[in-house]
């Protein structure tokens, strides 16, 4: 009755030799982290099977609060130091993820995939955490992760040999062409052999033969986002509160099912870097916008899917006990299979006249005749009218009689007995609400059973109170819930007779697993299908709700008049839109402006929308292109913080070492309010010379600062541009005092407001003695650094030539621009030239 022999994959699971978080206490206390498992058998926790759960399409947005996912790392050792495996696998979903990369002393990459995947919890090799000999990589997964459930098995388990051969053996055939990725990538087959291991030990099942999908990832196909960076935009949660949406998953999450609020949030964490897999779901989005015939019809079909991944990790476990909670699992999840095959037909026909490349090809995908050959085989054992339904009462009734009759004889004499019990209870009940003259009914959970209950107001009761034959009574505002004696001795027996159903059911049903087995591995196919078009649905949804428009890939960051996207959501109006123009010879952007003039929204505004652009989503803009970034590194302060201290200068020294340790020509880097941990003149300096360093990088840099000293680099580098936020001075009446008022405009070159300090000490109750003194002495400084820094008739020509040459380059490669239209664009910029240069010389015009 199985799909394959249980020992096949199954050694001893005492071999493991688990150590649980409590024994690595004394080793490392900075590994232990609240322990959501109850203690089992060899010092290890055991888990529950996540079976028979389902997620329904209104949770969607709630379905990563609960982790699953156990992830295993092993580091080499020696020489191969710094290389790194890993192996995860979602005990929701039957694929299991390998990695291997190099990475550098700050394990950015490990630490980064971690925080994406969120597990549930994380397997070492228990020579990672020796005691006196703790490596590095586990001393930082540890201090990442203090609330993840920590465990170390011995490094024997970490065996790339047996990792392989486990793959060979439960791969499934479609996802063969992983041995050609990983055969010689020992150290994430070696975690794949302890992953699997342990995975089949706290299931308490195996996965069955050739069951699962294993693929390779490496950290080259998408951008990656450290942690900090990903908090900093709250890209997944808000920093103020965890519940709320105000998010980019938020702005973006109008998915209608588990598994695309999955893959929304994945691809949020990690976004693309191929612009022609980007723009070919955009594509998609822009049908979807276009057609909405097809807008409305496919999402009426997604809306009704339940969780695809989970059933497949339900259908492809073999139990290794039988007991009735297995056996109601597998009736119940052979309905969400049956329920789930059902729509392939809706899905296919809401597909049949699209026009994009990838929805033809997911149509065409769905001509797969695997699809039928299931559906046709449940439907010779199953009802044609069981389906899923809500309601605990309603699910079990689906599942007494989901067999049709005839099948099996004992089977029907039980449900007939089950059901001459069930009216027999509806009786009683009818019987002591005549008896009594209460307006009594008939209710149930799963927890009680069938119960008594009624709506009645205490005064109406003789004495105030219910029969004494009444117990385990519960009263809520005028709501009743109460049993009886009698009652509770019809529950046991209902409760008998099903077991007595559902192990018999369980039996047809593992003998019509077991012939549909081999054709199951399509749903792989099918839960893609669906997570991809829910979450292109849900970019569609978040479009008809605002302006965005769809972006373009160049080698410029361009965004006219864009604004950000959770800003709107929460003030719900469109807020202030600025421009933005980066490129390769003017790469460098300094922003300054008073508190609370928007630089630290502004910059948060641009990261936002890069990142929506390389999912493949529309951006809050008039018009939009960036050029695609392998890495976002964010560094954001907060402008309202005017408090610093020594704890505050230390985190920053550690952001900006890790941008400059791990940024590359292809980074988007964003830095805000570098230096205000420590004095002016160190600040500065330590500004300085970061900024220096970055503009040796091609990489896209936004840098805001208070330090107006900073301003003044771009007379040493022509790729350096300077932007401000205007503020205008308002004299009030009362008072005749005068006071700023924000326009959150962006403008070009840097801000006139110089003394921020000075104009708040006017405001204040300073003697006005001690504030002319200290304008006396501002201005004469000012003088001096400006007279220092002043540029000289020939850096201004380099600068304008420079400028010159880098916007003829973007011309050469990305104009559009018909030829009488060039020619004026052309006549345009060297004007532009003539004006920005002291002697530009006499040019004949072409």
């Amino acid at each position: 009755s199985y799909f394959g022999d249980r020992s096949s994959c199954v050694e001893n699971a005492n071999t493991l030799n688990l150590t649980s978080s409590s024994s690595v206490r004394g080793l490392n206390s900075t590994c232990i982290g609240k322990t959501p498992l109850s203690s089992g058998r060899s010092g290890c926790r055991s888990h529950t099977p996540l079976m028979g759960c389902s997620v329904t399409s209104s949770s969607a947005v709630s379905a990563h609060t609960v982790a699953s996912v156990i992830v295993a790392v092993v580091e080499g050792r020696g020489l191969a130091r710094g290389e790194v495996g890993m192996a995860s696998i979602d005990l929701k979903n039957p694929e299991m993820i390998l990695s291997q990369f190099a990475d550098n002393t700050t394990y950015a990459k490990v630490i980064t995939k971690l925080k994406i995947l969120t597990p549930l919890e994380i397997i070492m090799s228990n020579t990672a955490c020796d005691a006196g000999n703790t490596t590095k990589l586990f001393s930082l997964i540890t201090e990442h992760f203090k609330n993840v459930t920590f465990t170390t098995v011995q490094r024997k388990h970490f065996n790339e040999t047996k990792g392989l051969e486990y793959i060979e053996q439960l791969c499934a055939s479609e996802f063969s062409t992983i041995f050609m990725e990983v055969q010689s990538k020992y150290y994430c087959l070696a975690a794949a052999a302890a992953l699997l291991k342990y995975v089949e030990f706290i299931q308490n099942a195996v996965y069955a033969p050739k069951s699962l999908k294993v693929r390779f990832q490496g950290s080259e196909k998408t951008a990656m986002i450290d942690s900090s960076s990903a908090q900093n935009l709250e890209l997944v949660i808000n920093n103020r509160d965890s519940r709320n949406g105000h998010t980019l998953l938020g702005v973006l999450n109008y998915t209608k099912t588990p598994g695309g609020s999955r893959r929304l949030r994945s691809n949020i964490l990690e976004p693309l870097v191929d612009a022609e897999t980007i723009n070919t779901r955009l594509d998609c989005v822009q049908e979807l916008l276009q057609d909405e015939e097809l807008f409305f019809s496919l999402q009426a079909v997604i809306s009704k899917f339940l969780d695809t991944e989970q059933l497949l990790s339900v259908l492809v476990q073999i139990p290794k006990q039988d007991t009735v909670k297995t056996a109601e699992s597998k009736i119940t999840n052979l309905i969400y299979l049956k329920h789930t095959l059902e729509l392939v037909e809706p899905l296919k026909a809401a597909l049949r006249s699209c026009n994009t490349q990838l929805l033809k090809a997911y149509y065409n995908s769905l001509e797969d005749t695997r699809f039928g050959i299931i559906l046709e085989k449940i439907t010779t054992v199953i009802n044609d009218d069981t389906r899923y339904a809500k309601g605990c009462l309603s699910m079990r009734t689906q599942k007494c009689y989901a067999v049709k009759p005839n099948i099996s004889e004992f089977l029907d004499i039980a449900r007939r007995t089950y059901t001459e019990i069930v009216d027999d209870i509806a009786g009683m009940i009818a019987q002591l609400a005549e008896k009594y003259s209460l307006p009594m009914k008939t209710s149930f959970s799963s927890a009680r059973g069938f119960f008594i209950q009624m709506n009645a107001d205490c005064s109406t009761l003789p004495n105030g109170q219910l029969p004494s034959e009444f117990t385990k009574i519960t009263k809520m505002k005028n709501t009743y819930s109460f049993t009886s004696a009698d009652l509770i001795k019809m529950n046991e027996r209902c409760q008998e007779s099903l077991r007595e159903i559902y192990h018999m059911t369980y039996l047809i049903v593992c003998k019509l697993l077991n012939e549909i087995y081999e054709h199951i591995h399509c749903l792989y196919k099918l839960s893609d299908i669906v997570s991809m078009l829910d979450m292109l649905l849900s970019f569609a949804h978040a479009c008809t709700l605002s302006d965005y428009v769809r972006p373009e890939f160049t080698d410029t960051l361009a965004i006219k008049h864009g604004w950000h996207p959770i800003l709107e959501k929460i003030a719900m109006e469109k807020p202030v839109s600025n421009n933005t123009y980066l490129t390769e010879g003017n790469n460098f952007v300094i922003i300054t402006g008073p508190n609370m003039s928007g630089k630290s929204t502004y910059l948060k505004q641009i990261a936002l929308c890069q990142i929506m652009a390389q999912i493949g989503s529309y951006v809050p803009a008039e018009y939009c292109s960036f050029r695609i970034a392998e890495q976002i590194f964010t560094r954001i302060g907060m402008d309202d913080d005017i408090e610093t201290n020594a704890s505050t200068f230390m985190k920053e020294m550690k952001e900006i070492t890790y941008i400059i340790q791990n940024a590359n020509d292809k980074s988007l880097i964003i830095i805000d309010e570098l230096g205000r941990g420590t004095s002016a003149e160190e600040g500065i300096g330590i500004c300085y010379a970061a900024c220096e360093y970055l503009l040796n990088l091609k990489a896209f840099t936004l840098f805001a600062t208070h330090f107006l000293e900073l301003c003044h680099i771009d007379t040493l580098y022509p790729n350096v541009e300077n932007y401000h936020f205007e503020v205008q001075h308002v004299r009030s009446n009362a008072g005749n005092r005068e006071k700023i008022a924000y326009t959150y405009t962006l403008s070009k070159g840097y801000t006139e407001e110089k003394n921020y300090g000075l104009k708040a000490a006017e405001v204040s109750s300073l003697p006005s003695s001690i504030i002319l003194d200290a304008k006396e002495i501002t201005n004469h400084i000012a003088k001096q650094i400006l007279h220092r820094q002043k540029s000289t008739p020939e850096m201004m020509k380099q600068k304008a030539a420079y400028q010159l040459a880098m916007r003829l380059v973007q011309t050469a490669r990305n104009s559009r621009l018909d030829p009488d239209s060039l020619r004026a664009y052309l006549k345009a910029l060297k004007k532009k030239y003539e004006a920005n240069c002291p002697t530009p010389g006499k040019y004949n015009e072409q």
